[in-house]
């Protein structure tokens, strides 16, 4: 045997080790024999370096190299699941599944590992991309670190799409977690919280040696691409675990809600016993077709669900009530608490949400109280231990004025909130108006935290979001922590943010329930910000996924004359308050001047994308049939109650091969 090819087969072999022991948990040989062949493979790669490869598992423990982290688009966006605490919940989620199907479908029940998530991008059978979840739309690139960790293949066997994503979850083990915590003991350094947060850190960390020491996992979840396998997503992981990547064998296809319910209750206990921490099960549509069928909402797809175990719980003395005025006038009431330790954190101030809960809790200053963290993230009081109160301790009331501003709260019949109405004068809603404004997925003013918005607004500089545009460097450089090159790079980030597009523009106005999809949705419909204003409310509810309680909030901001003079005031610095050139990306105007409503299941296309479709060739979107409706896109299993209107108000519908017969 030549040299190269003993090389390559010692890479091979090495690669087989590498998969039984930290894939099947299965090793084949003695840490001392793996030890043996590796340190030989090294010195004949160090004795012959033109068969250098990448590749190599000598390769895998990663360089002294440090770089920063660039940052790379999803392709697919990587949205978060939507969360579940009870199982009616989950019972809900099944029976919207059922009714928007209309017809048989599986659930896919997996565990929820908690670690950090993780796209792997793999090019002709080679990892090329590792990308973390970032904002869900760009993430950082850390695939040299992921390189280091030896349960992720750096290529893989078998029969695999050219190009395709997987995605997952990087872990650290419970006993490497305890292991870097006692190293770090020993040298007095802060210890971290939780796995979750150390497999965080470490894949920011610039050395991949580091990495590679620390012994990180994964587990892999979900494939994308556009040639996959199979046409469901069971089959596809089952086919991933073929071409050499770590699926977990608790991954089962579930016909029916008993079968759910028994899997959840299994796992509630056993999930203990598991090296990585776990904290609670997704459920997943099987079938692909169904899942485009169902679609996404702006933050997470409609065809899972995340369903969280019962969090750990704690007692503790409530010290005080303070309340916090947020950004649209809500009034949070917040517990302070004697310090408590929960999942891993000590904590000391809880969220009581309203006044309802506070009510409903029967709360009194110094009560002994149970705290949870939802979710593990954010604590609350579920709970009051009534045997310990006394009869000296004074009953927590809700405020009748806003702390801040003293204006009296109002309440809307359909909300639980107390609201500020002082919107526009109340300080806390003022610099949260600004901080919105300036956030990365609005006008992504770099450099402008909270510290400084207060600064700014306290010295009288800023007083509503046109003021950022009046803003000199030297009113920067001399305010505390800030020097002539923040400054500069401030005014440089506000300058840019003149280019940011129409629909970014009408997010950061702060418009209630204006959010991200919605404020997409009104500037493709009103292209420029004096169309919107303009705005009827019959006009804005025919917009397809704006209801009246949207439109009446759109109405309501354009009626103030403070909010007027206020664009004014952006259109004169020069921001992109209309999107006029966007009409030039229509493919045709066969539609123009219909209005169609989508109901049904789909085959060739998702909803999602029958929406695009349509606005692209001129038509409009809307989410209710009336007499303005042209017709329904009309595919399998089309809403029973859809159906009647439509054929009482005589409305025709049209077939998925029809509609698109109709566009060539």
């Amino acid at each position: 045997m030549n040299v190269l090819a003993h090389i390559k087969e010692l890479r091979k072999e090495i690669d087989r080790y590498n998969h039984a022991y930290y894939v099947e948990n299965n090793p084949v040989i003695s840490d001392f024999e793996f030890d043996m062949k590796l340190k030989q493979l090294e010195e004949m790669e160090k004795a012959y370096p033109q068969y250098f490869d990448k590749n190599s598992p000598t390769q895998r423990v990663g360089s002294d190299l440090t770089k920063n982290f660039k940052q790379v688009e999803h392709r697919y966006p990587m949205l978060s699941l939507a969360n579940t605490y009870s199982e009616g919940e989950v019972m809900e989620f099944y029976n919207r599944v059922k009714k928007s199907l209309n017809t048989n479908f599986e659930i896919v029940c997996e565990l929820k590992f908690d670690g950090a998530s993780i796209s792997l991008i793999y090019e002709n059978g080679e990892l090329v991309t590792a990308v973390t979840r970032g904002n869900g739309t760009v993430g950082d690139d850390v695939t040299a670190n992921i390189r280091a960790i030896k349960s992720i293949p750096i290529t893989l066997n078998g029969n695999y799409p050219s190009r395709f994503e997987i995605r997952g979850e990087i872990l650290m083990p419970f006993a490497v977690f305890e292991g870097l915590n006692e190293e770090k003991a020993k040298k007095g350094e802060p210890l971290f919280a939780n796995p979750r947060n150390a497999t965080s850190g470490t894949l920011k960390l610039q050395n991949p040696s580091e990495v590679a020491r620390r012994k990180l996992d994964a587990y892999l979840y979900y494939i994308l691409g556009d040639n996959l396998p199979h046409n469901t997503h069971y089959d596809n992981i089952q086919q991933a675990k073929q071409w050499g990547f770590k699926i977990s064998d608790a991954v089962c296809c579930c016909k029916n809600p008993d079968e759910i319910f028994e899997y959840i209750h299994y796992w509630d206990i056993e999930r203990h016993h598991l090296p990585v921490a776990t904290d609670g099960i997704v459920l997943k549509v099987n079938d692909l077709i169904q899942q485009k069928n169902l679609g996404l909402t702006a933050k997470s797809p409609r065809w899972a669900i995340a369903y969280k175990y019962q969090a750990e719980r704690g007692l503790t003395r409530l010290n005080s009530v303070s309340y916090q005025v947020g950004r649209t006038g809500a009034v949070t009431p917040i517990a302070n608490l004697e310090p408590v330790l929960l999942s891993g954190t000590t904590v000391k101030r809880a969220s009581l949400h309203n006044a309802d809960i506070i009510d409903s809790l029967d709360l009194h200053i110094g009560d002994m109280v149970y705290v949870e963290k939802g979710g593990e993230i954010i604590p609350k009081i579920t709970g009051v231990e009534v045997s310990s109160r006394v009869t000296t301790m004074s009953k927590v009331i809700f405020p009748d004025k806003c702390p801040e501003c003293e204006s009296f709260l109002v309440r809307n019949e359909d909300e639980a909130a107390y609201y500020c109405p002082n919107d526009d004068n109340c300080p806390p809603q003022i610099k949260g108006k600004i901080a919105h404004f300036v956030s990365r997925k609005a006008m992504n003013i770099t450099g402008l935290g909270d510290e400084t918005i207060s600064l700014l607004y306290e010295k009288g500089l800023i007083g509503n979001v046109a003021d950022i545009y009046t803003l000199k460097e030297t009113d920067l450089s001399t305010l505390e922590r800030l020097g002539e090159k923040s400054a500069k790079n401030i005014i440089s980030a506000i300058e840019t943010s003149k280019q940011v597009p129409y629909e970014n523009v009408l997010f950061a106005l702060g418009i209630r329930y204006v959010g991200e999809t919605v404020a997409k949705r009104l500037a493709k419909t009103f292209r420029s910000i004096e169309s919107l204003a303009k705005a009827s409310f019959e006009e804005l509810v025919q917009v397809d996924e704006i209801g009246e309680m949207i439109a009446k909030s759109v109405v309501s901001y354009f009626s103030k004359e403070e909010h007027k003079t206020l664009i004014n005031r952006l259109q004169e610095a020069g921001l992109q308050l209309s999107s006029e050139a966007k009409e030039a990306e229509l493919k045709s105007s066969k539609l123009e001047g219909k209005t169609i409503v989508i109901s049904g299941v789909f085959y060739k296309h998702s909803r999602d994308e029958y929406k695009e479709i349509i606005e692209q060739n001129g038509g409009k979107n809307s989410g209710a049939i009336s007499a303005k409706t042209s017709f329904v896109l009309a595919g399998d299993n089309m809403g029973p109650s859809k159906k009647d209107k439509a054929d009482k108000l005589g409305i025709p519908s049209v077939s998925e091969d029809d509609f698109l017969a109709m566009l060539k």
